[in-house]
Order: C-alpha cells, then sequence, then structure tokens
C-alpha cells in the first residue's frame, strides 16, 4: 500500500501498516523463524497471506530469508531494520492493554497462542532437577483441554497427550483466568482464593508460581479506567 506523502509516518506504514505484519514481526522477536512456527503463534492466518506478507518484509529488508541447509523451506530472521521495530511493538502493546482490552470477548481466548506463550515464560533454571513436567486443564473446552509442559535442561516442549510420566505441577482453570493470571489482570493468588484456579504441587513451586512462570511482559500496565 502506497500513501503518496513523503511523512515519515506514512512510509513506515507502506511497510508495517498490512494485517498481520506486525503480529509476524511479534512471533519473530519471540523467536520464531520457520513458516509452521509463525503459524502456530499467529492461528487464523492463511498460508497464503504468511507467504505474502514475508516476501513483503523480505523485500523491505525487514527480514532475511535463508534456505535451510539440506531441507525444503527457508528461514526468516530480523535485520537490523527488523530488529529495531521491538519498541514500535511494546508502545503498540503498551496502548493495546491500556486502552484496547476493556472487553475481551470469547473468541479473543486463543489456548494455543496461550499455551505458546506459557511455554516461552518458563524460567527453565528456576525449575529444579533435569525435568519438570506441568499439566494444564481448562475445565470450560471441549477440544483442546489437556496440555502437557515438557522441561528438560533449558528447553519446554509443548505435549497434548498424556506422557506417562509424572506430572509435577497441575493446573485446573477456565481458559480465561489463565489468561488473565499471565497478563497480570489477576493474580494468581487471587484465583487460587476465588477457586477459579487449582494448583497442585510442591509448595516450594506453587507458593509463587512467578518465580519460574514470567508474567507477560505487558503485564504492569493497567486499563486506562483503572488508572
Amino acid at each position: 500500500m502506497e500513501y503518496g506523502q513523503f511523512c515519515p509516518v506514512a512510509k513506515a506504514m507502506e511497510c508495517l501498516g498490512e494485517r498481520w505484519t506486525l503480529l509476524i514481526l511479534r512471533e519473530l522477536h519471540m523467536g520464531a523463524s520457520r513458516f509452521n512456527e509463525l503459524q502456530r503463534g499467529l492461528s487464523l492466518i492463511s498460508p497464503t497471506t504468511l507467504t505474502k506478507r514475508l516476501n513483503d518484509l523480505d523485500s523491505a529488508e525487514l527480514i532475511l530469508r535463508k534456505k535451510i541447509p539440506g531441507q525444503k523451506g527457508y528461514e526468516y530472521f530480523l535485520t537490523q531494520a527488523g530488529k529495531e521495530t521491538l519498541p514500535i511493538l511494546k508502545a503498540v502493546g503498551e496502548w493495546g492493554m491500556c486502552w484496547a482490552r476493556g472487553d475481551l470477548r470469547d473468541s479473543d481466548l486463543d489456548v494455543e497462542l496461550l499455551m505458546l506463550y506459557l511455554q516461552r515464560s518458563i524460567k527453565t533454571d528456576q525449575l529444579p532437577g533435569n525435568q519438570s513436567i506441568i499439566r494444564f486443564h481448562f475445565t470450560d473446552l471441549k477440544k483442546l483441554n489437556n496440555w502437557w509442559l515438557i522441561v528438560k535442561d533449558s528447553n519446554v516442549d509443548i505435549c497434548l497427550e498424556e506422557t506417562g510420566q509424572d506430572v509435577d505441577i497441575y493446573f485446573t482453570t477456565d481458559l480465561r483466568t489463565m489468561i488473565e493470571c499471565w497478563m497480570g489482570d489477576k493474580s494468581y493468588s487471587a484465583a487460587i482464593k476465588d477457586k477459579s484456579l487449582n494448583v497442585v504441587g510442591p509448595s516450594v513451586l506453587t507458593r509463587n508460581i512467578q518465580n519460574w512462570l514470567s508474567d507477560s511482559i505487558f503485564a504492569d500496565i493497567r486499563p486506562a479506567d483503572e488508572i
């Protein structure tokens, strides 16, 4: 899209203003580098649209596309110009937390995105031992209601099937409550107290969940109507 203006805001929007573009950059900043990894974080994007947006970002030199050695497909990496979009994304996120999240619809509550974020939020060095297994059961979902995070050393994997191994920590809650806790809209202790969240495991791990599970980077930003 061209605006036909010399204004730097207009020129920036020619690179960043298409639908999905900022969210693709968000995923790249969070560590995704392959097509299927980007799709995991953007479940509603079509493969055709994702391909086009990646091509546009490559043409604008915000990303560099590299062939995967010995495999089909490509990996995508942020260039210096792409890396410098991070303050833009943070500013948009802060504005969104303050002004645009007042009415979260049920259709906004994406369990796959939540679990991807929780996977990225585990502080592996704060969990004792070489392996920890964390189970999440969402009481309000008929599908995709059971998830496991498997922490091995510094790696965290997501599993949708019973692992056959002992679980260290159990979370039982509804999807909205878990999102609210991770986003900082509700404290874990408040959710446990009002029984919307049940956490079972060693007290050293359940007493302060945030010791090993980071909140959203926007958790400290309060909605405008609470300021």
